[in-house]
């Protein structure tokens, strides 16, 4: 009588196995994707957590002066001079919720991101970072760069309406209507980098800017490449989330307090 065959032949097992085994790695070495998020991808959420940006301690110099300095030269948005005392970076996104918290022109979002981060103006502790380094700039003490990389993926249209304001002076007016609460809502619930929607970018923003230059900037695309250039000088500082900061060599990474910076900005100019 013939011999009852195994239910797997040994040959059959290790070339099973190797399937496995291969399937495994291109799993783990993310060549496969499992679900709906992919590299280079970031959730989208309606709210920030707070715990999810609980800034940690600053980071110690991993660049050079002279390389935050090429940054600001190459950057497309800046204000004052290289050879500052203090020179300042900010990577931005302007449809990202704690960059808005960072701003400080969105106050309901800084109240629902906790209490940590509710303004002194509404009874909390949290300064601003970034009116506060516009302030420096504004006297004189210091130069800043504002550099966008994605971090929350609905920021190109404002971005590039930033580009076109700066253009004609009018960078900080753009900015803070777009960092608003109703700036945070068209960006992330209307325009959504619809190239289309270029128009309703110009209406809103039509208090501080023409709206027909706004909208033919817009649609001409002249700055359609400088977003990854942009994204590109963020990288070669170590920064690819947003907000992040570096105040000279010193990284901040996230929306931290003012009052947290503000040892860096005073051993910076001296004082």
């Amino acid at each position: 009588m013939e011999k009852p065959q195994p239910f797997l032949s040994v040959s059959n097992a290790i070339i099973l196995g190797a399937l496995m085994v291969s399937i495994s790695i291109l799993i783990s070495g993310g060549f496969i994707k499992i679900g709906s998020k992919t590299a280079g991808t970031q959730a989208v959420a309606p709210a920030p957590s707070p715990a999810a940006q609980q800034p940690a301690a600053p980071q110690q110099p991993a660049v050079t002066l002279d390389q935050i300095k090429d940054v600001f030269t190459k950057s497309q948005i800046k204000f004052g001079k290289a050879d500052s005392k203090l020179v300042v970076i900010e990577v931005a996104d302007p449809s990202c919720p704690y960059c808005h918290i960072a701003a400080g022109k969105n106050p309901e979002l800084n109240k629902e991101a906790g209490a940590r981060f509710t303004l002194v103006s509404d009874g909390g502790t949290y300064r601003a970072p970034v009116p506060e380094l516009q302030k420096l700039v504004t006297e004189g003490k210091a130069a800043f760069a504002w550099i966008y990389t994605s971090g929350h993926g609905n920021g190109e249209m404002g971005t590039k309406a930033m580009y076109c304001a700066n253009e004609k002076g009018k960078f900080w007016e753009v900015h803070d209507l777009l960092m608003s609460s109703k700036g945070y809502d068209l960006l992330n619930e209307q325009v959504k980098n619809d190239k289309s929607k270029s128009g309703e970018i110009a209406e809103f923003l039509q208090p501080v800017f023409d709206s027909g230059a706004m909208k033919a900037c817009l649609d001409s695309g002249k700055y359609d490449k400088r977003l990854q250039e942009d994204a590109s000088l963020a990288q070669s500082i170590g920064i690819s989330g947003t907000p992040g900061f570096y105040l000279n060599t010193t990284q901040f990474n996230g929306a931290y307090n003012y009052t947290d910076m503000e040892p860096t900005v005073k051993s910076a100019l001296g004082i």
